[in-house]
């Protein structure tokens, strides 16, 4: 099950690591991106924190944490070839957290 944010990131807990990325609408609304700014492993935000950035060919656009946490892993293909999120946002993931709170989900929306 994803979780939503009002700002259009998602992520996704499976047992002590949880997966982040953009929605598709997100990525629709984006156009062709064209450069994505990730933070460093070990980097820790705290919810509602910028830990990002992506650039399209219309805008660009800070991104949000939906919940706090500690970068473990980041999609390093991405820093190549910013231009899959464009191919499939739910799965192209832009990081991996642990050190999380279940709790910080709740006020998020399901799907």
């Amino acid at each position: 099950m994803r979780y939503y944010t009002k700002t259009d990131e998602w992520v996704k807990v499976e047992g002590d690591k949880a997966t982040i990325g953009l929605s598709t609408h997100a990525v629709e609304e984006l156009g062709d991106i064209v450069f994505i700014d990730l933070p460093s492993v070990g980097d820790k935000f705290d919810k509602g924190e910028a830990f990002g950035a992506v650039e399209s060919v219309k805008a660009a656009s800070d991104i949000y944490m939906p919940i706090g946490g500690t970068v473990v892993a980041i999609n390093e293909a991405l820093n190549d070839s910013p231009e899959l999120l464009n191919q499939n946002p739910l799965e192209q993931y832009l990081i991996e957290i642990e050190g999380f709170d279940v709790s910080e989900l709740a006020d998020l929306k399901k799907e």
